[in-house]
């Protein structure tokens, strides 16, 4: 399947360091090879690069490694192509679409199996996969609740609550989901979490031969949560996430969590997947 990469931070930060090991699990030294897409969020706008070569080789990835773009809010993935044609850049996550005034990102890391939910037409699929298919789901709930007012972030959280429960049914339904505010981790199977903060240490990258002593780039103020599909670094405090638990994260901290419903169908393949670490 795919690969996940988020960021949420108190103050804008750059993610270099962490994309160079993301990026060579795109057809490196993993076989993830079917596309790679990175959005930063810049206030309510985000800039979005994608391409449907692999990651470690595509151009755009590496121009992206020399590009000090500072975000507070980072969704990033790379592609094992399981729905939808991998030539086409439609499929390519991440997915961006307008809600309240605000972009919002989305990538997913599954296969959602015979995943065909009705629409109200405000969110159409531009692709052909079940993920894009997922996110336009999520959109037509979120604007269903409050048409035209944001409404509270506790009521999004409780509404992702709902929807991830419910698509989960479906298959293995892990995400990533940003409106430049807050970053949204659903963890079906696989996903683990990091809380970088004062005081910071030295850190070795587990899919390149790159270390960095964040002591030396961040303020005690500095705080961040990264979430990705596998621990990028070898020498932090990764934890794991659980099966059906949902996490909400706002200026660099765990703002809220829940832990839902699974089958044990999704029981069973989250262990599988440990088996395979």
């Amino acid at each position: 399947m795919c690969q996940l990469l988020g960021m949420n931070s108190a103050k804008p930060a750059d993610l270099r360091f962490s994309l160079t090991g993301f990026a060579a699990r795109g057809g490196l030294t993993d076989h993830h090879a079917d596309g790679f897409g990175i959005g930063f969020f810049e206030d309510k706008a985000c800039r979005l690069f994608v391409d449907a070569q692999p990651a470690a080789t595509s151009p755009v990835a590496e121009m992206l490694k020399h590009y000090a773009i500072k975000s507070r809010n980072v969704v990033s993935h790379i592609r094992k192509a399981t729905q939808g044609d991998p030539m086409r850049l439609e499929n390519c996550h991440p997915f961006t679409r307008e809600l309240w005034g605000r972009h919002w990102l989305f990538a997913h890391n599954g296969d959602l199996i015979d995943y065909q939910p009705e629409s109200a037409g405000n969110y159409q699929p531009v692709g052909t996969t079940d993920s894009e298919r997922a996110f336009c789901a999520l959109m037509e709930e979120l604007k269903r609740i409050s048409p035209r007012e944001p409404c509270s972030a506790d009521i999004v959280f409780d509404t992702l609550c709902a929807m991830s429960e419910r698509t989960a049914e479906f298959g293995v339904f892990n995400y990533l989901l940003s409106n430049g505010q807050s970053l949204f981790a659903h963890c079906s199977t696989r996903l683990w979490y990091l809380v970088r903060e004062w005081p910071f240490s030295n850190a070795s990258l587990v899919d390149a031969d790159l270390s960095m002593d964040f002591a030396q780039t961040n303020n005690p103020e500095d705080r961040l949560c990264v979430v990705a599909t596998q621990p990028l670094t070898r020498n932090e405090n990764w934890q794991q996430m659980q099966p059906g638990q949902l996490l909400w994260m706002e200026d660099g901290r765990i703002v809220r969590q829940a832990q839902l419903e699974v089958s044990e169908a999704i029981r069973q393949k989250h262990a599988a997947s440990l088996a395979c670490v």
